[in-house]
């Protein structure tokens, strides 16, 4: 696979189905934060994501937030959702991945990693051998460094196959 395929593409969290994550064998999500669950730096996940994460725990799936933000940044949103979380993983590395794993008792065969972005979440679930499932970002960033990451990445979206929508 391609390092820089996801497995499946979504426009949103919310399109993900327990049913889905079981038809794949998917057992755990490790989730971002920014423009995943949440606008950049909100303090509140996005409409729907509370369901969302209710209907993942009643089906049984494990969740885990794995963020590049800071602990300032990611302790307060976890701890408001009730999910355990590694700040400053350093994506697209895999080791804060294969911590996430451990924590939650998964293979990375069982586990797929949800985000926004292709060179930090995509990258760092295929280099570690988990499934990927890349999301639309929920809102554009402001910063000069996001754009120009968004830019790089428009011509590799419009080849993936999108689910869901």
């Amino acid at each position: 696979m391609p390092l820089l395929r996801p497995t499946l593409y979504f426009h949103s969290v919310c399109e993900i189905t327990p049913q889905l994550l079981r038809e794949r064998r998917i057992a755990a999500l490790v989730l971002d934060v920014d423009n995943t669950l949440a606008t950049h730096g909100h303090p509140a996940p996005f409409q729907g994501v509370i369901e969302w994460l209710d209907r993942m725990r009643l089906a049984g799936i494990k969740l885990l937030i794995l963020s590049n933000n800071s602990r300032r940044r990611v302790a307060p949103f976890a701890n408001r959702l009730g999910l355990a979380f590694t700040s400053r993983a350093f994506k697209p590395l895999s080791f804060g991945l294969r911590r996430a794993c451990r924590q939650m008792g998964t293979a990375m065969s069982q586990t797929a990693i949800v985000g926004d972005q292709l060179f930090t979440d995509v990258l760092c679930g295929n280099l570690a051998g988990a499934k990927t499932i890349l999301l639309d970002p929920i809102a554009p960033e402001d910063g000069p460094l996001f754009r120009f990451k968004r830019v790089l990445e428009r011509p590799f979206r419009k080849r993936y196959p999108r689910e869901g929508i």
